[in-house]
């Protein structure tokens, strides 16, 4: 839909799908399995890339019996190569974390932030100062001042991650965000974070400009998270400016490798969410995008202001100028029962505010969900540079471990 979207908009195809039309990468399909589950999460989808084997849901690169498997940035250090997350989650997140930690539970993000120093990833950018933060800690460890202590460079603002990257620094921890970085559709339209936050494909610029100091080469897990998120809330204007933000840091990538001939670029997902389709019929197909143009903020920007008043009248109000769609009373009382937990759909999985919002502005944008879950479908994988022919038409999840590793064994 992004692809479409970008046709409609600008007149030109994904830097994804350009891949494709030009014949550019070797391409298939994966399955995203985890161990214990045919429909992952992302910790487990994860640590299927970065330690090579299947764990169960929610670990990150421990096994069912307590094996640590080495995580691929591990490896990568070991090699004497330079390693690097970036992310508009947490860089402490569960995708993150698959390429670097051994912990039993995604959610122990402090524990992971210590691995990450311990480990000495050269580059981490995205959201989750409190983690790191002695402020926020619960041990009131400040890992920040660690990290300066231990040679990093510590940004907190787009000029200051510029700055970094362009002074000859090795090392850069850049935190924009106490928790995760905004949805791309609410940075694009507040002048304070546009101004202080990164795209992604800044940060990835910046990253690619830190790490490429390094003669022996290095790995890099560049996520855009925030789709997956928007995903899970039924948000299409969250799912589709975030996951164009995400192709424009394809296009960064493959700018820095189409260049050389010694960068593996590997595109793809880790598992999909919530099936949202384009279901216009007669309606007007991808003409339906006119109206997805007029967003002006996502669902929490929606949600955050009505946390103080969600009246009948104010929900109208909100969702009319966040969205410029025009709403009935009727439904925005449906939304006035589901933020008092008085909603109860059919589908009981659409009974909470968010995937009723979603429904709701499905009348005009005609963007539909499954769920608000992960899914079990098989992915898109496309791969482009040295290595990129071990892309087969079926691949599994763990077999990306070894394709990435054999680059430099």
């Amino acid at each position: 839909m992004a692809d479409q979207y970008l046709r409609w908009r600008d007149g030109r195809p994904s830097h994804w799908m350009q891949l494709y039309e030009t014949g550019k990468v070797y391409r298939g399909l994966m399955e995203t399995a985890s161990l214990n589950n045919i429909v992952t999460d992302s910790a487990a989808a994860s640590s299927a890339w970065g330690g090579g084997h299947r764990v169960n849901n929610d670990s990150v690169n421990v096994g069912p019996n307590g094996e640590h498997y080495e995580p691929i940035l591990v490896s990568a250090k070991k090699a004497g190569k330079s390693a690097g997350v970036v992310t508009t989650a947490t860089v402490t997140h569960a995708t993150p974390a698959g390429f670097i930690a051994n912990i039993p539970g995604r959610w122990q993000e402090e524990d992971i932030a210590v691995q990450y120093l311990e480990r000495e990833v050269d580059v981490m950018l995205g959201g989750g100062v409190r983690f790191f933060d002695a402020e926020h800690r619960s041990d009131d460890v400040d890992l920040i001042e660690r990290a300066k202590q231990e040679g990093y460079a510590f940004v907190d603002t787009t000029e200051k991650m510029k700055a970094a990257a362009h002074n000859g620094k090795d090392k850069v921890l850049g935190l924009f965000t106490h928790q995760h970085v905004p949805y791309e559709l609410d940075r694009l339209n507040d002048a304070d974070l546009k101004a202080k936050v990164p795209s992604l494909k800044e940060m990835t610029q910046s990253a690619l400009h830190v790490l490429n100091r390094n003669s022996n080469g290095f790995v890099v897990q560049i996520e855009g998270a925030r789709v997956d998120h928007a995903a899970h809330s039924n948000d299409v204007g969250g799912l589709i400016f975030d996951q164009i933000a995400f192709d424009d840091a394809v296009g960064a990538a493959m700018d820095f490798a189409e260049s050389r001939d010694d960068t593996l670029v590997i595109v793809t997902t880790d598992h999909g969410n919530a099936n949202p389709g384009l279901n216009s019929g007669w309606n007007g197909g991808h003409d339906r995008f006119s109206v997805l143009s007029q967003f002006r903020g996502t669902h929490s920007a929606i949600f955050r202001r009505l946390n103080e008043d969600s009246s009948l009248g104010k929900i109208w109000e909100v969702v009319g100028e966040v969205t410029k769609i025009g709403i009935s009373r009727a439904r925005a009382r449906l939304l006035h029962d589901a933020l008092r937990g008085q909603y109860d759909a059919p589908y009981h999985r659409f009974s909470n505010r968010n995937a009723l919002l979603g429904q709701i502005l499905a009348n005009e944008t005609d963007i539909g969900w499954v769920g608000g879950q992960h899914t079990s479908d098989h992915v898109e994988l496309a791969a482009f540079g040295p290595g990129s022919e071990g892309i087969k038409a079926f691949n599994k999840n763990t077999d990306l471990h070894g394709l990435m590793a054999g680059t430099w064994a």
